[in-house]
């Protein structure tokens, strides 16, 4: 593609530059007496930022000069459009043959500056979809509320001035998560040309001892998927039990090395269906902030865990309960920053579960959910044999609610503040067994986390000598207390359901609220396609 764009451009600059003076010359006149400024002008619309870029500065044109400059700039950009797909981003093959065709029947400056304005608006809205993202996340889902960092065309177009041709390789993000995605991509796409993954596996329970075909077929799905080495005992032997485990722990299972129901059914997924969680996955990726910070706090709801991660390393990790899979209480994604944590924590009540659950409850008796103080908006505690509750409304109802300090207290002995909007934290929770399932959507929202303390101790060694004396100390008193963190840290909300671990290995986790399913969706619609060949 490069050899054959090079081609076209020495067409361009023949067939251009010989007919009329050169660009250099004619962008020397006054900027509004030249057919090739008004030419990009009027290809441009007046009030953008790409139409401010020029008027700064003079209509010089960046793409369709003689220097070796433009030439690379030209070449960087087709063939960064030409390598569009690699990323998951919309295909371009149809853009690229239309620059290279406008470019080739260019004949006079008024035509190159046509050229100009079409290759800087392919520019920036290709830069922008790898630098940002394809899709604007709030458009997909409402609990994506995720604020992404988007450069302006402005940024796009001075950053390309300033490092020339490099800047395509500052665009996509720079993680190791990217990259790690980027090859498992590749690696499915080879997959599926040869063939995908097999014959699928029959929805019946096997386990060590047994034999036979459906063991066969186990055993031999296993082995195209990389999970374990070719073998061709029939038996459900001590290989394939760790195959299976293996399998489990990278689907987010429980490992207990039995086929079962729903370990046969994440076993069963087509490559093509892993492949559409990678290319999610990578536009994910492409929304997070580009600086997470040397220390932050990782939350994948699908995975629904909480790891403390210190430069790329994570030094911490528990088990989460995240919302449960209803419209109002999932849990929204988005970045913040951790400043404090509260030890032995009131609860007050949120507005919705005053108004959905316990004033119902307290219509029909004014002392249910008596371990819950009902208050003034003082404060003060209200006497509730004084108030007849049903004379109000959900919209009427004029009093707060609120649960003291106590190992019984909704929010445990301890929660980590990152002050937003959406009202989410992290905290402990007196529900311990729920951290024993395999799917953990239980909470209104918030994150409960499995070990909440051992949190806390790891949060607090960055400034307190001996942190778990620290902590319990403060906790020994009983009384609400606030902790400040002397280093701030970032929080990131996510959800995915591929990923890679710290080893490499590739993680699939199922899509609990449907998310990535309508995100697939989106891509589509803006031009996101598999690849032809789909095993």
């Amino acid at each position: 593609m490069l050899s054959v764009f090079r081609a076209s451009t020495s067409i361009l600059l023949a067939a251009c530059f010989a007919a009329t003076a050169s660009v250099a010359n004619t962008t020397s006149e006054p900027t509004h007496n030249t057919a090739f400024q008004m030419a990009v002008a009027e290809h441009t619309p007046r009030d953008s930022q790409i139409a401010e870029f020029y008027r700064t500065n003079g209509f010089s044109p960046i793409w369709v000069g003689e220097s070796d400059e433009h030439m690379q700039r030209r070449a960087a950009l087709i063939q960064a459009l030409s390598h569009a797909h690699l990323h998951g981003l919309p295909q371009a093959d149809v853009t690229v043959s239309s620059l290279m065709q406008k470019m080739q029947d260019a004949r006079s400056t008024r035509d190159l500056g046509a050229v100009e304005a079409e290759l800087t608006r392919v520019f920036v809205e290709f830069a922008d979809a790898l630098y940002s993202g394809v899709l604007r996340p709030g458009s997909i889902d409402d609990g994506l509320v995720r604020s992404v960092d988007r450069r302006s065309a402005a940024e796009h177009l001075n950053g390309l001035n300033i490092h020339g041709a490099g800047y395509f390789a500052q665009l996509a993000p720079q993680s190791r998560q990217y990259r790690a995605l980027m090859k498992q991509k590749l690696a499915l796409q080879a997959s599926i040309d040869q063939g995908g993954w097999g014959a699928t596996v029959p929805e019946t329970k096997l386990e060590y001892g047994d034999t036979g075909p459906n063991v066969v077929k186990l055993r031999n799905r296993l082995v195209l998927m990389g999970y374990m080495k070719p073998s061709a005992s029939p038996s459900f032997d001590a290989a394939l039990l760790e195959g299976v485990r293996a399998f489990q722990i990278a689907h987010g299972l429980e490992p207990d090395g039995v086929a079962g129901k729903g370990t046969i059914a994440e076993l069963n997924r087509p490559a093509v269906d892993r492949l559409k969680a990678v290319y999610v996955a990578l536009e994910r990726e492409r929304w997070l902030p580009q600086d997470r910070g040397a220390r932050h706090i990782l939350v994948n709801q699908t995975d629904f865990s909480a790891k403390i991660v210190d430069d790329g390393q994570v030094t911490f990790e528990t088990r989460a309960v995240i919302g449960k899979n209803t419209h109002d209480r999932r849990s929204p994604e988005f970045s913040d920053v951790m400043e404090h944590m509260v030890i032995n924590p009131s609860w007050y009540v949120p507005r919705s579960i005053i108004t959905k659950e316990y004033l119902p409850k307290l219509k029909a008796n004014p002392n249910a959910v008596g371990h819950i103080q009902i208050t003034d908006s003082r404060g003060r505690q209200v006497n509730r044999g004084a108030v007849d509750f049903n004379q109000f409304t959900a919209r009427s109802f004029p009093f707060a609610m609120r649960q003291p300090p106590s190992k019984s207290n909704a929010l445990g002995l301890v929660k980590f503040m990152f002050p937003n909007k959406y009202n989410i934290y992290l905290h402990d929770t007196p529900q311990k067994s729920l951290f024993a399932r395999e799917v953990r959507a239980f909470s209104h929202g918030c994150i409960r986390l499995a070990q909440p303390f051992e949190f806390a101790y790891a949060l607090l060694a960055k400034q307190e000598e001996d942190p778990k004396a620290f902590f319990h100390r403060v906790l020994s008193t009983g009384k609400e207390t606030k902790v400040d963190l002397e280093q701030k840290v970032p929080v990131h909300l996510i959800y995915r359901t591929a990923y890679v671990g710290p080893k490499g290995d590739v993680q699939y986790r199922r899509d609990v609220y449907g998310r990535d399913r309508k995100i697939w969706e989106a891509l589509q619609k803006a031009g996101v396609a598999l690849p032809d060949v789909q095993g």
